[in-house]
């Protein structure tokens, strides 16, 4: 499984444990009742069930959430647009302020 990424609230439970989790879950037959195999490990029955939904769609098992390398990506992606956006509006900025310095019909 792959590191997800690092969120305030991922610190709480160690990846070791959540690794763990998931792969007792995903062997056992017949699917363990996931409030109570939460219990007997000693997380929120919440997050257990968010990590195996995770595992589901990293393996490709599930198409209504994101992979994990998709969240990494989108997250990456956003970043980059924020990144452009900020260099759009210097560049307008400039353009601007060039475009006053270089007009003929300003009284110098």
């Amino acid at each position: 499984m792959r590191e997800p990424p690092l969120t305030p609230w991922s610190w709480k439970y160690p990846l070791e444990l959540r690794d763990r989790a998931v792969r007792m879950y995903r062997a056992a037959e017949p699917k363990p009742v996931i409030r109570r195999m939460a219990e007997e490990l000693g997380v929120h029955h919440e997050a257990l069930r968010n990590w195996i939904r995770q595992a589901e769609a990293d393996a490709g098992e599930r198409g209504d959430i994101l992979t994990t390398a998709e969240r990494e990506e989108l997250a990456a992606l956003r970043k980059e647009n924020a990144q452009l956006k900020r260099a759009n509006e210097v560049l307008r900025t400039a353009s601007a302020f060039f475009a006053a310095q270089l007009d003929p019909t300003r009284p110098r």
